[in-house]
């Protein structure tokens, strides 16, 4: 089989002419000099962590003066390498018993069908929508493993390191595969190289790929790296336990937070596979590295702090950190619901009132002219993402607990508000090239991205 030609634009909208000047970084940047550096940088960086909450008492300053009197310590292959042994027997075993297992589940669990929105080759990508079945069989079972001694949780945390050595050198050979899968044996017409071997790798040659039939993306983004996000929380509170013979209520608080931020999203999935990450961002190192490794480091980086700092905040602080952070994550869920049930009748009532919304269209390559209302009121009055800011301000509460000794449990939210200002972006740039007049009209409806007023 021939390899697939370069993709053509009209297939992507974030590429279109014009996309470009709207994006907050230049092309050359975001395109080779931006990917190179994360692929440096980030595979490194997921060790810094581990070691700065592991071995340096959470702080990074400690950290960074550690690596700066042995710089040696960067390399992989040296004695005194931050680098943890990827070929750890024990982190093997349970990260190839976690994916067999969730593979599984994604198979054998009923769910119904869900079709996504066709893209702009025509396809219309089908899951099977079991996603909160499948997160609570995961949870559960893992419960009742521990409690009966078949396996031990505090390995989790024990071996962390050897745990992200593993998934980075499974990740790496995974997007290897999948960067050729996308341009020799793809799985629909989404698909193709751009002639750039590094953004080929970066973001990947192929949108919807799938493996023996498994959805790769559905599989890294949800079933492990959602997964895990529940999984791993629960393991180090398990691990605290095992250590002080209580779990804090900072730990408790950071926890069920968490808990229910995942439940939400698996509520939400059929949602979540309409979303940016699935529908325009392909299956390379930035979408399945992250997920496979980035999510079990950063994402859970609050809890695993947590296990060796545990806070005691007393029944008020903590009851009032839970709650607000409840009602960020619901505001963040009804904000995606709202426009969910909008898309599926454009008009029922938003907050009471008739939607106000603008219909858009959009020419797919095949010549079919499509119809996509967009919202402009409700929570999407606000701004055209407001729904990031109870996202943050949900993962700011949720790092709270650990207060303010460290930086480290709040490197999370500093990243993740990076990251949705940039999807942000993203978003408008995509947005603009799809709807051209429409999304001005949007725009001028709706002026502030994330922040009235500010931003």
């Amino acid at each position: 089989m021939t390899a697939s030609t370069k993709t053509d634009d009209k297939k992507d909208w974030a590429r279109l002419a014009g996309a470009e000047d709207r994006e907050i970084l230049p092309g050359w940047a975001r395109e080779v000099a931006g990917p190179l550096f994360l692929m440096t940088a980030t595979p490194i960086f997921i060790f810094v962590v581990y070691h700065t909450s592991y071995n340096f008492g959470g702080s990074l300053i400690e950290t960074f003066k550690w690596i700066a009197s042995n710089p040696a310590v960067l390399s992989p292959f040296s004695a005194e390498s931050l680098w943890m042994s990827p070929l750890d027997a024990e982190a093997w075993k349970m990260l190839l018993g976690f994916m067999a297992f969730e593979l599984f589940l994604m198979r054998a669990v009923p769910g119904k069908e869900f079709r996504a929105t066709v893209t702009s080759t025509g396809h219309v990508p089908i899951y099977n929508a079991n996603g909160v079945q499948c997160l609570f069989i995961s949870c559960i079972t893992f419960c009742i493993l521990s409690y009966y001694g078949i396996i031990d949780p505090g390995l989790v945390y024990d071996k962390h390191g050897e745990v992200l050595a593993a998934l980075n050198l499974f990740a790496l050979l995974f997007c290897t595969m999948l960067t050729v899968k996308g341009r020799y044996f793809p799985s629909t017409k989404d698909s193709g190289s751009t002639g750039n071997a590094i953004i080929d790798f970066y973001w990947g040659t192929e949108l919807y790929p799938r493996i023996l039939g498994w959805d790769v993306k559905q599989f890294t983004n949800c079933r492990f790296g959602m997964m895990y996000w529940a999984i791993g929380p629960i393991a180090y509170a398990w691990k605290q336990y095992q250590d002080i013979g209580y779990v804090s209520d900072s730990m408790l608080v950071s926890l069920a937070l968490q808990l229910i931020y995942v439940t939400k999203f698996f509520w939400w999935e059929t949602g979540y596979f309409c979303s940016m990450d699935i529908q325009h961002d392909r299956a390379g190192y930035y979408i399945c590295w992250g997920c496979l490794c980035w999510v079990p480091s950063i994402y859970t980086s609050q809890s695993f702090y947590l296990v060796k700092h545990p806070v005691i905040l007393g029944r008020p602080l903590a009851i009032a950190m839970f709650l607000i952070g409840v009602l960020m994550i619901w505001i963040n869920y009804d904000s995606d619901r709202q426009r969910y049930d909008f898309r599926r009748n454009t008009k029922a009532k938003i907050w009471g009132k008739p939607p106000v919304k603008i219909d858009a269209t959009y020419t797919t390559t095949d010549g079919q002219q499509r119809l996509s209302p967009l919202l402009a009121s409700g929570w999407w009055g606000i701004s055209r993402h407001f729904h990031y800011v109870p996202e943050i301000l949900a993962a700011f509460f949720w790092s709270l607990p650990a207060l303010f000794e460290n930086f480290m449990p709040y490197f999370y939210v500093f990243y993740l508000t990076l990251l949705l200002i940039d999807r942000a972006n993203r978003d408008d740039a995509r947005c603009a090239s799809k709807y051209t007049k429409f999304w001005e009209k949007y725009c001028s409806l709706v002026p502030y991205k994330i922040v009235p007023l500010i931003y």
